[in-house]
């Protein structure tokens, strides 16, 4: 296998982790919603419609993942956008974790184990990122 397909396919592994725990845990809040609305303090039909609302969010923020796992070089404006979206959810967990007042531990714990989930996941796209720079070409425009 030639560098450039090893690379690529370096980059897909690491894509399709992220891709797979995000789907994995879309899947779960649609499918068992009341197993995960406990931990966010959320109970009933509101909370079973809350957490399955969470599950269609990740279903759809997922789109460009999947598509920069086609091909994170040929798709690599799919896998930028996959980062920033990675990283804007790690510094808003984050944030939010911060702001969040005392007394709910369970709350906190959740949000935690999404802090700590989506900084894995920031740093598998960030390692995509280094491992298929070199394949990427700059794009001539005429001016």
């Amino acid at each position: 296998m030639k560098s450039r397909d090893r690379r690529i396919w370096i980059g897909r592994v690491l894509i399709g982790a992220v891709f797979l725990m995000n789907v994995q845990a879309a899947v779960l809040f649609l499918w068992r919603p009341g197993s995960f609305a406990p931990a966010f303090e959320l109970d009933g039909v509101v909370g079973a419609a809350a957490i399955r609302g969470i599950g269609i969010l990740f279903l759809m923020w997922n789109v460009p993942y999947f598509v920069a796992l086609l091909n994170p070089v040929r798709y690599r404006i799919s896998l930028y956008e996959a980062l920033t979206m990675q990283l804007i959810g790690v510094a808003g967990e984050s944030i939010l974790l911060l702001s969040l007042a005392s007394g709910h531990p369970m709350l906190e714990g959740s949000i935690l184990r999404f802090v700590i989930f989506d900084s894995l996941g920031l740093l598998a796209l960030l390692l995509t990122v280094w491992v298929t720079r070199a394949l990427s070409r700059p794009v001539s425009r005429a001016i």
